[in-house]
């Protein structure tokens, strides 16, 4: 049976999928990415987790033909084969392609992960004749993807960085040392420090106790726990946030008019029903007359496979572009 892969590289883990031709899952595995123990250890928890999957097939007694694989991976990936640059995993400078066919001996293509997960819900989307397509990715941080013409839209491997749009240039600092970036409002990174800032001037909200037992970095369903019940401070993080993304939402739309925009990530999938009317609110305010009434909104709804179904779609793609 003919058969792909398509891997998800995060920084905290690796989910592998296996799909066959109808697009269905036949086996999955998930290893943790070992980040901090460096290249090697990491390239080996990738090849765990391919090693897994035929494995798995192996225990149905499925006879797999693998004819390629797909993969996601954070930060900034040019031709399709090489990471110069990736947060929390050391595999900078590093061509990973050449190592997966030389490996496998099959086709390897690479995305940025965002690019890719949200690739894969277009296309698991029942919205396959909207051919221009822009994707906002809301959760830790910011991302984005431009589909044209059916086609992931990457530049020279570094577009769609839509967290980095800059929506208030006076405002707040971001994590990238701008000033005013759409994530440094919309992000649970920024969304954080907010209600850190706040807190410790005094402020009372469920958010306190929420955040401390959470760890690092506040949960999305903490976020929407207080936000559901009408904590202030949840209330007025959260609507800044759904006002600053209305108003990227807005410059895409100009810049683009394309057919739909896709927004996911964990804080949409918590909250998405609650502030995407804000959103496109905010959005019909600062777009041209007429141009946001042609375009449909959709939230995301894979989930975590979102990136392995992305990279799943996208090796396909380019099987059948060298066919």
């Amino acid at each position: 049976m003919k058969a792909y892969i398509g891997l998800d590289i995060g920084g905290t883990k690796i989910l592998g999928v296996l799909y066959n031709e109808a697009h269905e899952p036949i086996a999955r595995v998930k290893k943790k990415t070992k980040a901090a123990s460096g290249k090697e250890a990491v390239l080996d928890q990738v090849h765990k987790v391919v090693g897994g999957l035929l494995e798995k097939a192996r225990d149905q007694h499925i006879e797999v033909d693998l004819q390629g694989i797909g993969a996601g991976c954070p930060g900034f990936i040019v031709e399709e084969s090489t990471i110069v640059f990736t947060p929390n995993i050391p595999l900078k400078d590093f061509n990973l392609a050449e190592v997966m066919e030389s490996t496998y001996g099959v086709p390897f293509v690479l995305g940025n992960d965002v690019n890719v997960a949200m690739y894969g819900e277009w296309k698991a989307s029942d919205m396959q004749a909207a051919k221009n397509v822009l994707g906002l990715f809301v959760g830790t941080g910011v991302g984005g993807a431009i589909i044209i013409d059916s086609h992931l839209y990457t530049g020279q491997g570094g577009a769609a960085e839509i967290g980095h749009m800059v929506v208030n240039p006076e405002g707040a600092i971001c994590g990238c040392g701008s000033q005013g970036c759409l994530e440094a409002y919309a992000s649970k990174t920024g969304i954080q420090k907010a209600i850190q800032a706040q807190i410790r001037k005094g402020r009372k909200s469920l958010l306190k106790d929420l955040m401390e037992a959470d760890g690092p970095v506040v949960k999305s369903s903490s976020l929407a726990k207080a936000y559901e019940a009408g904590d202030s401070l949840a209330v007025e993080v959260l609507d800044r946030a759904a006002y600053y993304l209305g108003i990227a939402v807005a410059n895409l739309v100009n810049l683009f008019h394309p057919d739909l925009i896709i927004l996911g990530g964990g804080m949409v999938e918590s909250l998405g029903d609650a502030l995407l009317p804000k959103i496109t609110e905010e959005a019909s305010r600062h777009t041209l007359t007429g141009l946001v009434e042609g375009v449909r909104f959709r939230l995301s709804h894979l989930s975590d496979d979102a990136g392995v179904y992305g990279a799943y779609r996208l090796i396909l793609d380019h099987l059948s572009q060298d066919a």
